[in-house]
């Protein structure tokens, strides 16, 4: 593959869990060279979680394992004096700093934007946190869920009956993972132009308000309040989870000619001139009778005819799939996005990890090596000898 876009920015990555790793993570799949500075005979809380409790206890757990490839990890206490140092000779040379601390942590050790710009006035430092930097909640702890819920994502999430639901999944966290890679990116862009590093305040909480769209948008611009839908899409009818004979469908015919086609399709042309559902204002405002029509044609055939049929014509749809089932799809594996790498620590298992979903002139981006034993890079990376890595009284995230 060409060149990557980051190759030669060099990132220091403070971060635990989720949110940060999964920023860095994107960053090391676009080229960086990505270093982990962890708590010494500790490391990264992620190390101890995951479904398997012996991958736990070798610190080397799933959730880890899949945000962490191709990254180094060296063990650092930012209390101690010669590690101190250690971490500025990086900090020096590097291009990025990362952190999820809590709000103020590297500031109260001596870290703060002030004297990091002072040792390196190109470094762009990202800080993710669940309020940000500043405000009433900015020292108040937070998790996914916890971002979730304030967001106001858990209240529209799942049926009148049984909201609020949190999402299936850390999206939070990954979208703020996301938009801090975005901001890096960006600040990387601005300082060839200007020679100076930024100081960036990634809020989960905001991050989280933006990536709702329409849900936020609507109350913000007509006052509509959200409510919990299901499965259904509050944008535009049909538009949502339907029965075919075997199972689950999504369809999404949110436009004229996509409905038409799908009247079409099920033998049902007469819908498309019943006034109830002329347009799609009137189709939202009949969904119920809508969809009570569409299921009772589509239970004559299984889900995957329907989606062979429908997408054919133009009309989004598709099975609903377990994650063992998406994995398989084999249109990921046509674009490369999962790699196979070894196993750290057990030479007769293999470890699948995933990409981004970006091509780089027709490659795939993959890296290039296993997540990092704890501390296996710090000989590597010329530490001062006499650096205190047995240490175990190191800075912790919140």
């Amino acid at each position: 593959m060409d060149e990557r876009p980051l190759h030669g920015i060099r990132v220091l990555d403070l971060t635990n869990v989720l949110a940060g790793p999964y920023c860095s993570y994107h960053l090391m799949l676009l080229g960086a060279e990505v270093v982990k500075i962890e708590k010494p005979g500790q490391g990264d809380l992620a190390r101890r979680l995951g479904p398997e409790a012996a991958l736990n206890r070798t610190a080397m757990g799933a959730s880890f394992l899949a945000q962490n490839a191709g990254k180094k990890s060296i063990e650092l206490d930012l209390k101690d004096p010669a590690d101190r140092a250690a971490f500025e000779r990086m900090v020096l040379d590097a291009d990025v700093l990362l952190e999820n601390f809590r709000a103020g942590v590297l500031t109260r050790i001596g870290y703060g934007w002030d004297v990091l710009h002072r040792i390196n006035p190109r470094l762009v430092y990202c800080a993710i946190s669940g309020f940000g930097q500043t405000g009433p909640m900015s020292q108040a702890p937070a998790y996914d869920q916890i971002i979730q819920g304030l967001s106001g994502m858990m209240s529209i999430t799942g049926t009148p009956e049984t909201a609020p639901l949190r999402v299936g999944f850390p999206v939070s966290d990954s979208v703020g993972g996301l938009v801090a890679a975005m901001a890096i990116c960006a600040a990387l862009t601005g300082r060839s132009r200007t020679g100076e590093g930024v100081f960036l305040d990634v809020s989960m909480l905001e991050a989280s308000l933006s990536a709702m769209g329409w849900a936020a948008s609507n109350y913000l611009v007509s006052g509509v309040p959200p409510e919990p839908m299901g499965d259904q899409n509050a944008t535009a009818a049909p538009s949502g989870t339907f029965d075919a004979a075997d199972g689950p469908l999504n369809i999404a015919a949110n436009r004229q000619e996509q409905f038409e086609a799908l009247c079409r399709l099920v033998h049902r042309e007469d819908l498309v001139t019943d006034e109830r559902f002329a347009d799609r204002e009137a189709r939202k405002a009949n969904r119920t009778a809508l969809n009570r029509e569409i299921n009772n044609a589509l239970r004559r055939r299984p889900a995957v005819e329907w989606e062979a049929m429908l997408s054919g014509a133009g009309v989004p749809a598709a099975r609903i799939l377990t994650v063992p089932q998406a994995v398989q799809l084999e249109q990921l594996h046509s674009r490369g996005f999962f790699t196979d790498l070894p196993f750290p620590g057990q030479s007769q298992r293999t470890l699948r990890v995933s990409g981004n979903g970006v091509l780089v002139n027709g490659a795939p981006l993959r890296p290039e090596s296993a997540p990092p034993l704890l501390g296996e890079h710090n000989g590597e990376l010329g530490l001062a000898e006499n650096a205190s890595l047995g240490a175990t009284d190191g800075v912790a995230a919140s």
